[in-house]
């Protein structure tokens, strides 16, 4: 319960809704035991033991209450009777048809409202969870699956959402029913009842000790879960590779490998759960052969009681069964929920390593240079970045140029701040990263990487990404300075064409050219090129290095790129090896050094 405490914070919003949940439950409670108790006096009528009771009674105090209400009820069938019996039964079915009637209506409105609250309540949280995604930083996801991560926003919440239900019949509903119903059973005969509160104890205590490793079971369920998503994830991602590499039979059995753990574990949970409510059931009809036997005698040999009296008696005890059997369903539907909360507050508890600080200040423009010094970055204790000091002045373009994992792409990621530099520090005009607010930073810069991020929507809709109010005419222009507008219009609903999932619609450098159209709307003061033409076509890149040309022009621009003929005009190169700068300098000036840079260009011209 320590988790589920926690997401109970999300009710309040909707504590109205419980509250009537409430009042409707005790009204359902209520009534349930005084339906049972209506056919006394119809059974009295049916087996003619009617008592005569001609004087009205008086009430006169609490303790006598009970002798009262039986001699008002004699007093009101005596009337009737001289009526007529048959005019007797319709008035006496029709009071039993009432209170039923209004035993449904109030458990109606009891779900009627909780509905608001629970739907409230998985709303709310799944609107949590994907904020708290949207909001932490990019090294949290190289960790997590993202099916793992798909299962707890959908069934995880799903699986809380249904033990809201079981918290409010297990803390109101079911016990109301059993105290109201116990407390017309002890007007009835406190002996026979006695045998009753015997029951209860000893099923709760079997339907826990068949609970306890419940929580644990429903843990490995939903993780399975998260898995096996991560593979179709991964599948439907990677069809290409699959079918190349006929593939097909190693996913398919790592598939099958996952949902047979799957199966094992649900059955093992659903075979815990299933015996709860056979289990109290049989303990129930046990108590009710005892009530049978021992009531019996009181009937037939003592008759201490009346046989109609004892068939009512009989009807109030079998229905604590079925609040009995709901609460037993409801701590096991507790401790499912439980294991999923755990996994929801995970995430929402989550560390955020890279929010802002409380000093940290807002920073709209780029006004003299970007500096890194002595940067140093580790992931998983493997040095990448050991120590690197460079100074970028506004308005240049820095090209970064090395073998793979030369660590180009990290001083990239550091400087958008995907991740924060552990040693050393990067500053913008003098400021600190960790002291300018991540909002500003992300307006300050724009990304294009050499994977085009584009989403299953329309074009315009992709491009309104990088500035959300910007015009028609702007969306165009943009276009135009990314060469990407000629094709757009040629596209059947021209911008407002979709680009199917991750935008495969479309050719690699039309996709290129969209997400540079994207940048150039944004209008970053800093731009970020990863890659942007390495995986297009010589034809497409002359498109798209024209578009990156324009965009870079009177903005401060970090290049990367290994094909080297794409950043012979920069400002800067700068060559990396190992995380460390080996070489900087012009074109011009490094082909003369004939050092690292110039192998690089020999190698690439072989």
């Amino acid at each position: 319960m320590e988790y589920f405490r926690k997401i109970l914070k999300y009710a309040i919003p909707y504590k109205a809704y419980a509250l009537l949940n409430v009042v409707f439950n005790i009204l359902y409670a209520f009534f349930s035991a005084l339906s049972m108790i209506a056919f006394i006096p119809l059974l009295e009528i049916l087996f003619q033991n009617t008592k005569k009771t001609i004087i009205k009674p008086e009430y006169s105090e609490i303790v006598s209450l009970k002798s009262y209400l039986e001699e008002w009820l004699s007093y009101q069938v005596t009337n009737q009777l001289n009526e007529g019996i048959a005019t007797t039964l319709i008035y006496v079915i029709s009071l039993v048809i009432i209170l039923f009637l209004l035993k449904n209506l109030f458990n109606y409105l009891a779900l009627f409202f909780i509905t608001y609250l629970r739907n409230g309540v998985l709303k709310d949280l799944r609107n949590a969870l994907y904020d708290k995604v949207i909001n932490l930083p990019v090294a949290f996801f190289t960790e997590k699956r993202k099916g793992d991560l798909m299962s707890r926003i959908s069934s995880d919440v799903l699986e809380v959402q249904m033990s809201f239900l079981s918290i409010l019949e297990l803390l109101i509903r079911e016990p109301l029913t059993i105290i109201f119903t116990l407390i017309a059973m002890f007007t009835i005969s406190s002996k026979l009842s006695f045998f009753v509160i015997i029951f209860i104890p000893i099923s709760g205590f079997f339907i826990s000790l068949i609970g306890k490793k419940l929580r644990k079971d429903s843990d490995l369920v939903q993780k399975e879960q998260g898995y096996f998503l991560s593979i179709i994830d991964e599948t439907i991602n990677g069809q290409k590779i699959i079918k190349t590499f006929g593939a097909g039979n190693t996913f398919i059995n790592k598939f099958q490998t996952s949902t047979k753990r799957f199966f094992k574990y649900s059955n093992r949970l659903l075979h815990r759960t299933n015996l709860a409510a056979p289990s109290s059931e049989f303990f129930g009809i046990s108590v009710i052969g005892i009530l049978l036997w021992y009531g019996g005698q009181m009937v037939l040999i003592d008759q201490s009681i009346k046989g109609s009296t004892f068939l009512v008696f009989i009807g109030l005890a079998y229905n604590i069964l079925t609040p009995a059997k709901a609460i037993s369903k409801s701590i096991f539907s507790i401790r499912k929920g439980d294991a999923a909360a755990a996994r929801i507050i995970e995430i929402l508890e989550a560390e955020n390593t890279l929010k802002d600080k409380s000093d940290a200040v807002e920073k709209l423009s780029l006004k003299s240079e970007i500096e890194f010094k002595n940067v140093g970055f580790s992931y998983e204790n493997q040095i990448i970045i050991p120590g690197f000091s460079l100074k970028i002045n506004k308005g240049e373009t820095i090209a970064l140029v090395g073998q793979s994992g030369s660590g180009k792409t990290t001083i990239a990621n550091l400087l958008a701040r995907f991740y924060d530099v552990q040693i050393g520090s990067i500053c913008i005009d003098s400021v600190e990263l960790t002291k300018i607010k991540k909002k500003s930073l992300n307006e300050m810069i724009g990304i294009v990487t050499q994977d085009s991020i584009l989403f299953n929507d329309s074009i315009k809709n992709n491009l309104l990404i990088g500035k959300e109010n910007a015009t028609d005419l702007e969306i165009i222009e943009a276009s135009k300075a990314a060469n990407a507008h000629d094709f757009i219009i040629r596209l059947e609903n021209g911008y407002e064409s979709n680009i199917g999932e991750s935008g495969n619609k479309l050719s690699g450098g039309q996709k290129q050219r969209i997400s540079i159209a994207r940048a150039i709307l944004k209008n970053p003061q800093i731009l970020i090129l990863d890659e942007a033409t390495s995986s297009l076509d010589t034809e497409s890149e002359k498109f798209v290095q024209e578009a990156l040309e324009n965009i870079m022009k009177g903005r401060t621009a970090i290049v990367i790129a290994h094909r080297l003929s794409t950043i012979q005009k920069a400002d800067m190169i700068v060559v990396m090896q190992n995380g460390k700068i080996v070489e900087k300098g012009s074109h011009d000036e490094l082909i003369l050094k004939k050092q690292a840079y110039f192998n690089l260009i020999q190698l690439q011209q072989v």
